[in-house]
């Protein structure tokens, strides 16, 4: 099987739970150490093997695509002044062989529909989803382990993660249960290898919680015909780890 080559970032939100520092710059634009968050997931996709990046966006995301953009007066500036390693890290945001496609989702209908959009691109390919505010950070990508598993099953991927178990109703699952009712303390975070079947599925879901299009519900669905299966990600906890990135920079 082709290795997946397409990688789509649902970056439309309005991160209202990140006010007031989202109420002008993009939720994915918020920086944690050195860069924005969105950057970790387009290099975690990148390393995993994905050379064609599809941002679904929203009307007050133009943030994201200049970020991702060629800035040609920065680098003639950067390059007037010597600043040889501030130009080489301005240049290398995208690598010149990736292509970055920007698709605006016109009503906020939820996940499900941003993840739809992205079917006259994606085709009928397999593809992989990433979260941005999902932070995953390891020697090696979590995106790339969820592709060795993928190679080998030939099935649709959830990453899933350990969680409090009084955390349940917090993560996408097919129904949020209370966390004396959670069969699992995995909750399933922003990590997705899908196939591309499940662009049927969302295109024929109902509305479900908040009168949006949940991506859980049209996976239930697409169990009915094939496997999906879940990847408990190898990674070290977030909290120290962020502790210690941070460490290097005081």
């Amino acid at each position: 099987m082709d290795r997946i080559r397409k990688a789509v970032f649902p970056v439309a939100g309005l991160g209202t739970r990140f006010l007031p520092a989202t109420k002008a710059s993009p939720k994915e634009m918020l920086p944690v150490v050195d860069k924005p968050l969105i950057q970790y997931a387009v290099e975690e996709a990148v390393a995993a093997g994905c050379d064609q990046l599809i941002f679904i966006t929203g009307r007050s995301k133009r943030a994201i695509a200049d970020h991702f953009d060629v800035s040609y007066e920065l680098e003639k500036e950067l390059e007037k002044k010597g600043k040889t390693e501030l130009l080489e890290q301005v240049r290398a945001i995208l690598p010149g062989y990736v292509k970055a496609i920007h698709l605006r989702q016109p009503h906020p209908l939820g996940l499900g529909h941003a993840v739809a959009m992205a079917a006259p691109v994606v085709g009928d390919e397999p593809f992989a989803v990433l979260l941005a505010d999902d932070l995953m950070l390891d020697e090696r990508p979590v995106l790339a382990q969820m592709m060795d598993l993928h190679q080998r099953y030939q099935s649709g991927i959830l990453g899933v993660a350990e969680i409090p178990r009084e955390h349940s109703t917090r993560y996408g699952v097919v129904e949020k249960p209370s966390p004396e009712a959670a069969p699992s303390n995995l909750g399933v975070v922003g990590r997705y290898i899908l196939p591309a079947r499940i662009f049927h599925f969302l295109e024929n879901a109902q509305m479900g919680t908040g009168q949006e299009i949940q991506p859980t519900d049209a996976i239930a669905e697409l169990l009915g015909e094939r496997q999906m299966l879940a990847y408990r990600f190898v990674g070290p906890d977030f909290e120290e780890y962020l502790r210690d990135l941070c460490g290097q920079f005081r």
